[in-house]
């Protein structure tokens, strides 16, 4: 069979595939599904799913395992990375090292050998991508370039896994299978297909290999990372241990599709109960789905960023950047699940401009927290929007970003949080770095750490702020925040009030207090569009790097 070509029918084939001989039963229930989809999971309860919490047993029983700093790296892996990273690391301490270009240079080799190394090293790249405040804006810039550099596997590798898997060949499966895949990211692919009963899907395939290769990566990150720390510049909060456990912790979940088919469901299920109907998320296949292979119902729609496309469609891209920012925020504070990995890839819009949804796609890493967890997240909220310092201090030591016997009242008074805000475009810049390295160096002495769920929080928003330069570079944030802070005081404030153990009627904005978290003066101004928010971090950034003084 050449590839491309639609596969041939015969009757056998027709009667090994389960068809629908009536309409779909409604299953909107169960998530929030498109309204009339291709299949429906009322009608057929997925088999994979039986397992999945056994699954995520297995996992979580792996992990210390893989992080343990062992006395011998995988040999053979091991000579690799240290040969790419060796290099790259002995022509910038040739080159470059001791220079201006000193930074941009080490960041330039480390992202090179990422990408010779492959799927495992590009994922954590596009960690590091994310990581603005927490690594230098040199490296953050260099992975960035990760993104959508990574080969796709041959069609007859894909076809062989999807065999395999399925245990049939797959003329048997697809009327017809894209060879050229939608995507192709670290861990797998998506290619387009229709099945044999007619439906229009996508297929995402696992790398063959990946999850033993990306097991044997962890253990030499894991040997590696107590060897680097304090010899490569990066913030001391994300150290090179605690990194490798938090990036393990990430890309474990992201080796078994039943287990992403499944948080498919959970989050579908999440906006169902909070009546939300901006999203919606595709059907996974009550039957092909395994560990290696996941086939779904295809969304089309705008991509994400395509602010262009959908203004001419009459789509109010505004309004689209508020829906997608409360969705992911309901969803971590009242359920404590929300999809851990937002970005362009990975949301669509749909319909018109009556009728918009948002699709999400890439169910892989997901936030999950645990009732304290979440209950520190709420209080996290409710406290930012009051302007209770020492409410968000607790949050974070809750959160687990502090030590639990950490001194609250100590960590206000070193940090100088009881004290009138700073503006940072107003301070000299040798000032500014000095107050920083002080931060710094004081959540250090507390034992400062980044847990996963504030990780995967803080990733997500740092995309939706990009979407909002893109979108909605016009919002007013401070009406953002007050619209945000009303909607849970409005819709979930008696609910939220009870679980804190608070009065609702204690609940108020501190609308000064938010302009403070901004950084400006609450006298001085009564809105900051995005744009003007763009502007003075230019400024700052000018200011750290020295570039400029007043």
């Amino acid at each position: 069979m050449s590839p491309g070509c639609e596969f041939v029918p015969s009757l056998l084939h027709t009667l090994q595939v389960t068809t629908l001989t009536s309409p779909p039963t409604d299953d909107r229930h169960l998530a929030s599904f498109t309204e009339v989809g291709p299949w429906s999971l009322a009608d057929r309860e997925p088999l994979w799913r039986a397992r999945v919490d056994q699954l995520r047993d297995a996992q979580a029983r792996l992990l210390p395992t893989l992080t343990k700093a062992p006395k011998l790296p995988p040999v053979g892996r091991a000579i690799t990375v240290g040969r790419h990273l060796g290099v790259g690391l002995g022509i910038w301490a040739v080159k470059e090292r001791g220079t201006d270009q000193s930074k941009l240079g080490v960041s330039r080799r480390v992202r090179e050998a990422a990408e010779a190394l492959g799927p495992t090293y590009i994922k954590l790249a596009q960690i590091i991508s994310a990581g603005q405040g927490v690594f230098p804006e040199e490296l953050v810039n260099e992975c960035k370039k990760c993104r959508d550099q990574v080969p796709a596997v041959p069609y007859q590798e894909v076809v062989a896994t999807i065999e395999e898997d399925l245990g049939r060949p797959i003329h048997e499966i697809f009327e017809f299978l894209d060879p050229t895949p939608l995507a192709a990211a670290s861990i797998a692919q998506v290619h387009s297909a229709v099945l044999r009963t007619g439906e229009s899907v996508v297929v995402k395939v696992q790398r063959p290999g990946i999850d033993e290769l990306v097991k044997k990566d962890l253990r030499v990150l894991a040997w590696l990372a107590p060897f680097l720390v304090g010899r490569i510049p990066v913030s001391a909060l994300a150290n090179p241990p605690a990194l490798v456990e938090l990036f393990a912790e990430t890309i474990i979940e992201e080796l078994d599709f039943r287990i992403e088919a499944s948080n498919m469901l959970d989050l579908g299920k999440v906006f169902v109960d909070l009546n939300q109907t901006s999203f919606v998320v595709p059907r996974p296949h009550p039957e092909f789905v395994t560990q290696r292979i996941l086939v779904m119902e295809r969304l089309e729609g705008f991509n994400f960023d395509d602010a262009v496309g959908m203004q001419a469609d009459g789509i109010n891209t505004e309004g689209v950047v508020k829906a997608a920012m409360l969705g992911f925020l309901e969803g971590a504070f009242l359920h404590g699940v929300f999809h851990g990995d937002l970005h362009g890839g990975n949301m669509f819009v749909l319909g018109g401009a009556d009728d918009t949804k948002i699709g999400l796609v890439d169910f892989g890493i997901t936030g999950r927290l645990t009732e304290k967890e979440r209950m520190a997240f709420l209080r996290m909220m409710m406290t930012a929007t009051m302007n209770d310092v020492k409410g968000q201090v607790a949050a974070l030591r809750d959160l687990g970003t502090l030590p639990p016997d950490t001194d609250i009242d100590a960590v206000i008074k070193d940090l100088k949080l009881d004290g009138p805000p700073l503006d940072p475009t107003k301070i000299e810049p040798e000032e500014l770095v000095a107050e920083l390295q002080r931060i710094i160096k004081a959540l250090l002495g507390y034992g400062a750490r980044m847990p996963k769920p504030l990780m995967l929080y803080v990733k997500n928003l740092i995309f939706i702020d990009g979407a909002i330069a893109q979108l909605a570079p016009n919002l007013d944030m401070f009406q953002v925040v007050t619209d945000i802070a009303t909607h849970f005081a409005v819709t979930h404030g008696q609910s939220i009030a009870q679980q804190l153990g608070v009065a609702q009627e204690e609940w108020k904005l501190d609308l000064d207090g938010v302009k403070a978290g901004f950084g400006v003066d609450p006298s001085e101004m009564n809105q900051l569009t995005y744009a003007e928010l763009t502007e003075r971090r230019k400024l700052i950034n000018k200011r750290l790097t020295g570039k400029i003084l007043d």
